[in-house]
């Protein structure tokens, strides 16, 4: 995976996981590129798809290869806002920060936001919207309490 800047450097589009900088692109161009990958992940679906059913509804062999790169995009394409982190690290942007899970496979979501931000109030809610498009896509989302009560996803695909 392409670190902060190189990918954009190359000109190949990367899935923002809200570790990293805010996309340095306008927002509407940022949507575009974000329609035109995920549009390009489901046409792998579609083309890889060999069960009965919405091949749209089944994370692709190569989801399931990079799973956090696949719940970023997917997430994105469904206008949710990634978070973002400055150089020094601090949280600039509240939203979405995906990362690896702690099994293969999986990842864990998670909802924050700069100190102050009221991040921790819209936890649940956010975190349940994210479950539910994640869902639709054929991933697996359970929602859990971790330390100090903050809340996140554990996700991974479908069987």
């Amino acid at each position: 995976m392409a670190g902060p800047g190189e990918a954009e450097e190359r000109g190949a589009f990367e899935a923002a996981t809200g570790d990293g900088p805010a996309p340095g692109v306008e927002p509407r161009a940022r949507a575009a590129e974000v329609r035109v990958a995920f549009e390009g992940l489901l046409q792998i679906r579609r083309m890889t798809f060999t069960g009965a059913g919405d091949p749209a509804s089944v994370p692709a062999p190569w989801e399931r290869q990079r799973p956090v790169r696949a719940v970023a995009l997917a997430l994105e394409a469904a206008g949710l806002a990634p978070s973002a982190v400055d150089g020094a690290g601090l949280r600039t942007a509240t939203g979405f920060r995906v990362l690896a899970g702690e099994r293969p496979a999986s990842v864990r979501v998670e909802w924050l936001g700069p100190a102050g931000s009221g991040a921790a109030q819209q936890e649940e809610r956010a975190l349940t919207e994210c479950a539910a498009v994640l869902e639709r896509l054929g991933w697996e989302a359970l929602l859990y309490r971790g330390p100090r009560r903050h809340r996140f996803l554990e996700v991974e695909p479908l069987r």
